[in-house]
């Protein structure tokens, strides 16, 4: 495996360990909604989209490298549509960067020092999807490029098998018409061998007519 193939394949397992929670996060607010019979918001609902997909993608050329490499200009492609949609989502999300999701004071009471902390959990989730979206948007630009070195590296390795191929096609005929070759000799040869029988007629015939 060439080192472009080895990068590819890491930043792949890296994409797929950080759309798993975008996925799983969104797909909770997505069943709160529906539970609720509400229509899930579109910040959400698009880059809950866009991550199923992308994971779904990431997964299936990680386990099937071994074809994707040989198609890995329509890999690269298909990466780059997958940055273009992570930016819509992350886009329609763009709200949630300024918010504050963590709240706290602190007091004395009784001598002692509190700190108290609250988080808002829906907040929070969303703060998180977002910032993993970023990740993934650099993370799949980085597989578009290593796709585009894969397809450069591996774009002779069709011609090579169609070219061993034709040779192995053209030995087979060669000896195909060998042994055909053969075969019409050794029959040639066998039907102008002369018969015992006529040998034999030959010679009585020569010996009848030096008597008489």
């Amino acid at each position: 495996m060439a080192v472009s193939g080895f990068l590819f394949l890491a930043w792949r397992l890296f994409e797929i360990i950080t759309l798993i929670p975008i996925m799983g996060m969104l797909a909770w607010f997505v069943h709160q909604y529906v539970h609720a019979n509400l229509l899930t918001p579109a910040y959400i609902l698009v880059l809950f989209i866009v991550s199923v997909i992308a994971l779904a993608w990431a997964i299936f050329t990680t386990i099937d490298y071994l074809r994707a490499r040989h198609d890995a200009l329509f890999v690269a492609f298909f990466d780059l549509a997958i940055v273009g949609a992570l930016i819509a989502g992350v886009y329609y999300l763009r709200g949630i960067a300024g918010q504050n999701c963590t709240t706290g004071n602190a007091g004395a009471s009784n001598g002692g020092v509190y700190i108290n902390v609250n988080t808002n959990k829906t907040c929070a989730m969303l703060k998180a999807s977002f910032a993993l979206a970023i990740i993934d948007i650099l993370a799949f630009f980085v597989t578009f490029l290593l796709a585009l070195l894969v397809h450069r590296n591996h774009r002779n390795d069709d011609r090579v098998v169609v070219k061993r191929e034709y040779r192995s096609s053209n030995s087979n005929s060669r000896g195909a018409h060998r042994s055909r070759s053969r075969d019409h000799r050794s029959s040639r040869d066998y039907d102008n061998r002369p018969s015992g029988g006529s040998r034999r007629s030959h010679q009585s015939n020569s010996r009848r007519q030096y008597y008489v």
